[in-house]
Order: C-alpha cells, then sequence, then structure tokens
C-alpha cells in the first residue's frame, strides 16, 4: 500500500512537471535560468531595474531597506546608486513618473512590477526581455513577439541593439527577428543582463523566498531527525508485542 501510494505521488508530479513543460515548449519561450540564490545576479539585476525601469514601473510592495538588507547592500550604496526618486530608505520603490504624463506618452499607466514574475513566469519575462524588435507602425515603434502591440518602448536597446522582424513569406507572422544593429553588449552578455533583470523581478515578487530557503534546510533536517526519533520510540513500544 505505501509503495502504491509513493509510486501514484511520483506520477502526478510527473505529470504536472510534464504539463508545465509542454507548455513552455510549445508557447516558445526559452528558459530563464533565473534564480533568486545568487547575490550577485540580484545586485546587477537591481543596478539594471533602478537605472531603465524604475523611470516608468514601480515595486510598491518592496521596500529600499529590505532591497539592502537581502541583497547584502549597505544603506549608503541603496539610496547612491539605487535611489533616484528622492525617496526614503525605509519607503517603497515608486516610479517618478506622473500618471498624467503616462497617460500621454503610452495610452494608460505602466504596470506596477512587483508581482509580475509571479504573475506570468520567469521564463515568460525572460522571453519578453529578447523579443523587442523595430516596427515602424506601433506609436512607440517597437513590437514585441511575445507580447504583440505592446505600448511600452524597449528601454534596454542600448545594450542588447536593435533586432529587425523576419516574416515568413506572404505573411505577416514574424518568423524570427535578426540584431541588425550592436548594442553595448554582446549577444551572451545581454542574455546574462536579461536573467539578472529577470532574477530581480523573481526576487521582488517574493522577498521572503530569500529567508524560507535559509531556513527550510534547517526545517528538514529537524523533521528527519524527528521521524528517526520517532521510528526508534515506536521500535521500543513495540518490541515486546511482536
Amino acid at each position: 500500500m505505501t509503495k502504491r501510494f509513493i509510486f501514484s505521488i511520483a506520477l502526478a508530479l510527473g505529470l504536472v512537471v510534464g504539463s508545465v513543460s509542454a507548455q513552455a515548449e510549445e508557447g516558445g519561450l526559452p528558459p530563464s535560468g533565473s534564480g533568486v540564490r545568487d547575490q550577485a545576479s540580484l545586485q546587477r539585476g537591481a543596478k539594471l531595474f533602478f537605472n531603465y525601469c524604475v523611470g516608468c514601473h514601480s515595486l510598491k510592495y518592496v521596500r529600499y531597506s529590505r532591497i539592502a538588507e537581502d541583497l547584502g547592500l549597505s544603506e549608503q550604496e541603496v539610496m547612491d546608486n539605487l535611489n533616484f526618486t528622492g525617496a526614503k530608505f525605509g519607503e517603497t520603490v515608486v516610479s517618478h513618473m506622473p500618471e498624467a504624463d503616462a497617460q500621454k506618452f503610452f495610452g494608460k499607466a505602466p504596470p506596477d512590477l512587483s508581482l509580475e514574475v509571479r504573475a506570468k513566469t520567469a521564463d515568460w519575462v525572460y522571453a519578453y526581455l529578447n523579443s523587442f524588435y523595430l516596427d515602424p507602425s506601433r506609436p512607440v515603434g517597437w513590437n514585441n513577439t511575445v507580447f504583440p502591440n505592446a505600448s511600452m518602448p524597449f528601454p534596454l536597446w542600448e545594450l542588447q541593439g536593435v533586432q529587425t522582424a523576419v516574416k515568413k513569406p506572404g505573411s505577416e507572422e514574424v518568423e524570427k527577428l535578426e540584431l541588425s544593429r550592436p548594442g553595448k553588449l554582446t549577444p551572451e552578455q545581454y542574455h546574462q543582463a536579461a536573467r539578472d533583470l529577470t532574477s530581480f523581478l523573481e526576487y521582488a515578487s517574493e522577498p521572503a523566498a530569500l529567508q524560507r530557503q535559509k531556513y527550510g534546510i534547517w526545517v528538514l533536517l529537524f523533521l528527519a531527525g524527528f521521524t528517526l526519533l520517532a521510528y526508534m520510540l515506536k521500535k521500543e513500544y513495540w518490541k515486546d508485542v511482536h
């Protein structure tokens, strides 16, 4: 009975993982390779976010002080290098773009990115950052194959360069993207930068994940020790019955 129960759980988990992988492959989303355990990657991602994204987007559920604590930064480092809005150290990350300007330039206010990875997955965000291309037909001059007709201009074009769309013969469907003008970074370096930014947004979506992972190993060790103790106690109590 126990073996059958364990086999059923393993089979169910395998079906779930297989389904998620199939959906990602079907959607053409490249794996992000992101994660919140690499503190150096999170620091680089934070630098990218505050230099290229915070002008329009907020992280209204994350405080500067929490970023400093979790990313191993001092208050001085955060206030000098990441805080460009004049906010206090204990305040949340709020964009300084007035809503009226956002409506004027983009037609709507840019979304808060606190829960972007939770809502759309890290793979989606990473693919989105790699899928911008020039499109003169769009109001902002850019389009995106992952999120067609996006109203956002590409903030990282200086780093990646300019991509142009190659469309299928006799169709308006984009077949692939080609780098027509190189940026400041090589393709490999830009992929790492996009991965770092995705990792930071993954952290921002759940800052407690860092603490949960740190304490999780001790919880598992406690449960393993308690299970062994309970088993030995059971053997001692039942030895005379058998």
